[in-house]
C-alpha cells in the first residue's frame, strides 16, 4: 500500500490545508517566475527533488509519463529543485530530461513552507488549491497508485473543453 496519507502529522503542510503560494523561478535561464496558486483550477502534482537523490531519478519517468498522459485532462506536474548549486540541477536534467515544469526554490522557502522532510516529497493538490495527498520517498512499485490518485482528483471536476 502506498504511503500517501490524508493526514501526515509530521508535516507542517498536510492534507486538507491550502497550498502555500511559493515564489519559484524557472530552472532554465528564462528567469520566469511562478507561484503555486497561479495553477488554481488544475490538479497539481508537486514534487520536491535534488540531484543527489537516487529515488528522484526513478520518479522522473513517472512524472514524465503522468505529464504526457494527463496534462490535457488538467494535471500540472511541477518539479521543485532544492539543489544549492544550480549547475547540479542542470547536470541532472541533462541526464534525466523532464517534460514537465521544473522550477528552482533558490532560497528554499517553499521547502520550509511545506516542511519537506524527505527526498523526494510529493503532494497532490486539488483544483481548489487544497492538498489532498502527501507522500515521502519513491519506490517504482508505487507508480500505479500515484497515477490512480491523480486520476481520481482529475475526475472530481473534469476540465471543460
Amino acid at each position: 500500500m502506498l504511503a500517501f496519507s490524508p493526514i501526515q502529522t509530521i508535516l507542517a503542510v498536510e492534507a486538507g490545508v491550502e497550498v502555500p503560494n511559493c515564489a519559484l523561478t524557472a530552472i532554465d535561464n528564462t528567469q520566469q517566475s511562478y507561484g503555486l496558486k497561479q495553477f488554481r483550477g488544475k490538479v497539481l502534482f508537486v514534487d520536491f527533488w535534488s540531484s543527489w537523490c537516487n529515488p528522484c531519478v526513478q520518479s522522473f519517468s513517472l512524472l514524465n509519463e503522468m505529464n504526457r498522459d494527463l496534462k490535457d485532462k488538467g494535471l500540472q506536474v511541477i518539479g521543485i529543485n532544492l539543489d544549492e548549486v544550480p549547475e547540479d540541477a542542470k547536470a541532472f536534467l541533462a541526464k534525466h530530461p523532464a517534460s514537465f515544469t521544473v522550477v528552482a526554490d533558490a532560497n528554499q522557502q517553499c521547502a520550509k513552507d511545506f516542511d519537506v522532510k524527505a527526498m523526494p516529497s510529493s503532494y497532490l493538490i486539488d483544483r481548489n488549491g487544497v492538498i489532498r495527498y502527501v507522500h515521502l520517498g519513491f519506490r517504482p512499485g508505487e507508480a500505479k497508485e500515484f497515477r490512480a490518485l491523480a486520476e481520481q482528483l482529475l475526475a472530481e471536476n473534469p476540465v471543460r473543453k
